[in-house]
């Protein structure tokens, strides 16, 4: 495996913390409530703890995203929580009862949903422009969260699930350690200035990826709470359950790999859309042919799309619409309300609905959920292009033959006539640039008073502050 495409990346040190990190969850996601039972918790105090865990989930993101856009190190907030994350956890040694575990829970919980968001943008800025290697480093994730599931059951059925203590505080101590030896990266100089989350939050295509995200997550609530029961009641073992887990997460873990290569081919919204899509076949798969084993390894082997590939188009995304200022917010928003409230809604109605309507209808509808996002995502994009194309109705094309407005002046044209800010720094982060142009030219442009003169002033003062062209065509701007 090689970084040539990026010299000065710390590839091992960012991989190390991910290894560590979702070690923790491969410990958790099959064995923690086969701990708790053992301490003597009911299947109600059991649900209620997970709600806990739920909480802080959707919580977290948004308080460090507070303070990580208020410190000049983001990496200091990362080892902060991973620090408080591994102490609180000590707690649970000598916690008994429903109140002393709940109460350990949710502090350790708070920190350790805390630290991810914030690790994951210190990981985008060392990647800078080659974002398409991210998943190369995610993978590693995946590996410990395998290695975790794998050998930790084996290693719990000959020493006991006591022990599940002890390798949790030496995944969280690996977490810590790791997150140590990462250097931090600054944002960009061009795209430190004050920005509005509300202004973010205008763009038709920002919304429509966020309610896209959440109803991805809504739909894996089946899949995450009930996959396992299911596979259970149509008598298949729990090693043959555990494999069918294991083989989702390696093909996670290929798409990791291939999309190093194939994101900048593709586009990361084509690869949203597409997971999107294919996460509605498999629920229909899972619901309707989970008796067959051949449909059940292809439905696993489509983890690779609706996980690991919506993953990765998924945080290319929060950096498009969310620009470095904002970016904090933008991952809180991703992880908290997306990830955090989707999951929980998603799991709380698949539970409701799973005795009452019976498998197949509760994957029908996590099939709609999906499919309704892909929905959402093509609705907004195509509304964008045509306030895109009211934009360049303002624009004509200068004796170079390109677009330029006809109230600019040089050094204030659009970067197609060849001309430049008059701030140099502002020639980072093109790509950026442009969808906040996008976002602050589509609003004004939704009412007819503001297509003379003030839709004018509106898309010269866009171009003057941020050096960015206005181009048509729903293809080119929302599907690239």
């Amino acid at each position: 495996m090689t970084t040539d495409a990026a010299p000065r990346l710390p590839y091992w040190r960012l991989s190390a913390f991910y290894l560590s990190y979702f070690a923790i969850l491969g410990a958790m996601v099959p064995y923690w409530t086969v701990f708790l039972r053992a301490r003597g918790m009911s299947a109600l105090e059991i649900g209620q703890l997970m709600a806990v865990g739920t909480l802080t989930r959707i919580l977290a993101p948004w308080a460090s995203a507070w303070v990580g856009d208020r410190v000049p190190r983001r990496i200091v907030v990362v080892r902060v929580c991973a620090l408080l994350m591994t102490v609180i956890f000590c707690g649970m040694f000598v916690a008994r009862g429903f109140w002393p575990v709940a109460l350990v829970t949710a502090a350790f919980g708070f920190f350790w949903n805390a630290a991810l968001p914030q690790f994951e943008i210190v990981t985008l800025r060392h990647l800078g422009g080659a974002g398409n290697l991210y998943g190369r480093i995610r993978l590693w994730g995946s590996v410990g969260f395998i290695g975790v599931v794998l050998g930790g059951g084996w290693l719990l059925e000959r020493a006991g699930i006591d022990l599940l203590l002890a390798v949790l505080l030496v995944t969280m101590a690996g977490t810590l350690l790791s997150s140590l030896v990462v250097p931090d990266r600054a944002a960009p100089p061009a795209v430190q200035a004050k920005a509005s989350l509300r202004g973010a939050l205008r763009s038709p295509a920002a919304v429509g990826f966020l309610a896209a995200a959440f109803l991805m997550q809504a739909s894996h609530g089946p899949y995450y709470g009930f996959f396992s029961i299911l596979l259970e009641d149509l008598g298949y073992t729990r090693s043959t359950v555990g494999a069918l887990w294991a083989l989702g997460v390696v093909a996670e873990v290929g798409i990791f790999i291939a999309l190093a290569r194939l994101l900048p081919r593709i586009g990361a919204a084509r690869v949203f859309l597409a997971s999107l899509l294919l996460a509605a076949l498999r629920w229909l798969i899972i619901g309707h042919g989970a008796a067959s084993m051949p449909w059940l390894l292809t439905a696993q082997l489509l983890h690779a799309a609706t996980f690991g590939a919506f993953h990765v188009a998924a945080l290319a995304q929060v950096q498009r619409f969310f620009p470095a200022a904002l970016q904090g917010r933008g991952q809180a928003l991703y992880s908290g309300l997306c990830m955090g409230g989707g999951g929980a809604l998603g799991g709380v109605e698949s539970g409701y609905l799973w005795d009452a309507a019976g498998a197949a209808q509760v994957f029908e509808l996590a099939a709609a959920a999906a499919l309704l996002g892909g929905i959402e995502v093509v609705v907004r994009g195509k509304r964008r292009f045509l306030l895109l194309q009211s934009a360049k109705d303002h624009l004509f094309g200068c004796r170079h033959g390109r677009l330029r407005h006809r109230r600019c002046a040089p050094p204030c044209w659009a970067r197609a006539c060849g001309g430049f800010s008059a701030d140099p720094a502002q020639a980072a982060g093109a790509r950026q640039r442009d969808d906040l142009a996008d976002r602050h030219v589509g609003r004004p442009l939704l009412h007819r008073r503001h297509r003379k003169r003030g839709a004018h002033r509106q898309i010269h003062g866009i171009q003057q502050a941020h050096g960015v062209q206005v181009r048509g065509g729903l293809f080119k701007h929302f599907f690239a």
